[in-house]
């Protein structure tokens, strides 16, 4: 199946589609979203991507992140994408979006307007193989020092909204 990203200006305002792979390849700016989810003890899920993925393989990263379909509310595409990757469903709340630009592995280019969406939830997940090899639940605090000794072992975008996302729960 061909996947289709909406490509965007930095206003957000669509501009077209693109075939996935290609809008990685050529670093064209699309529409994006990252989704993370607290449980109760106000630890954050991380999960470390497949090795198989297209890029950033075996890298961690926030609960699951992808990019709305065409015609798609990025609210439901990030439920759409939550079950998908993580087995689970809780109410998710946008909190703010930001564009970047990462140069990648095999050669792919991340350039997206990324979408921030928070949720909580006590409710297991159950990681699809396909997209997660490995889960686990930090303290945000944990989560900060390890990203500092470690910002190698995790994904170019988490590195940049991880802080912001840390800002914008403290000033809630």
């Amino acid at each position: 199946m061909i996947e289709n990203v909406v490509l965007v200006d930095p206003e957000d305002h669509p501009l077209g589609t693109m075939e996935k792979m290609e809008a990685h390849r050529r670093g064209a700016l699309h529409r994006a979203f990252s989704v993370f989810v607290f449980n109760s003890r106000g630890e954050l899920l991380l999960h470390r991507r497949a090795f198989k993925k297209y890029h950033s393989g075996g890298l961690w990263t926030n609960t699951c992140c992808s990019h709305p379909r065409p015609d798609e509310l990025v609210v439901d595409a990030a439920q759409r994408r939550l079950v998908e990757e993580m087995g689970m469903r809780c109410q998710l709340e946008p909190k703010f979006s930001f564009v970047y630009r990462a140069d990648l592995d095999h050669g792919m280019i991340e350039h997206e307007l990324d979408h921030v969406l928070i949720g909580y939830s006590d409710v297991p997940p159950k990681p699809n193989p396909e997209e997660v090899c490995e889960i686990r639940y930090m303290p945000v605090h944990e989560v900060q020092a390890d990203l500092a000794a470690h910002p190698d072992k995790y994904t170019a975008w988490f590195k940049i909204c991880f802080p912001e996302v840390v800002s914008n729960l403290l000033h809630a």
